[in-house]
């Protein structure tokens, strides 16, 4: 199983700028961590947030290299593609383990303090990516 070129050109990215599409096609940018899984990337987030309520209409994505809070550099590559939401507890217990790796210390803390939130610990679903 191997990643195709133009999502493995950005597999190693600290954060993408992950664009998911309204219904009427209006674009709408989020900086994401992304990680490999076989051959597609990976997104962990909660279910029930806008980027998940937008792919159940269209699964088309958008994804450019950023910074933390989103800024994508001048002529940053645009790669097309096509997301699946995956809602299992194989899927969760697969990118814990992915991210993990990848993130170690910042994703730990990232989930502590989202579990310290006000509404506890959110059940994440996986964004599946591929070509």
């Amino acid at each position: 199983m191997t990643l195709d070129a133009p999502l493995a050109s950005i597999a190693d990215e600290r954060f993408v700028s992950l664009t998911t599409f309204r219904k009427n096609g209006e674009g709408v940018s989020t900086p994401v961590w992304i990680a490999r899984d076989g051959d597609a990337l990976i997104v962990t987030t909660p279910d029930g947030t806008g980027k998940v309520k937008r792919l159940r209409n269209d699964g088309r994505v958008e994804l450019r290299p950023c910074d933390r809070m989103g800024k994508v550099a001048d002529g940053a590559p645009t790669v097309g593609a096509r997301a699946e939401i995956v809602d299992t507890d194989q899927a969760r217990s697969s990118q814990e383990r992915i991210f993990l790796a990848k993130y170690r210390l910042e994703y730990r803390i990232f989930m502590f303090i989202e579990r310290l939130g006000k509404k506890g610990r959110k059940k994440r679903v996986s964004l599946r990516i591929a070509a």
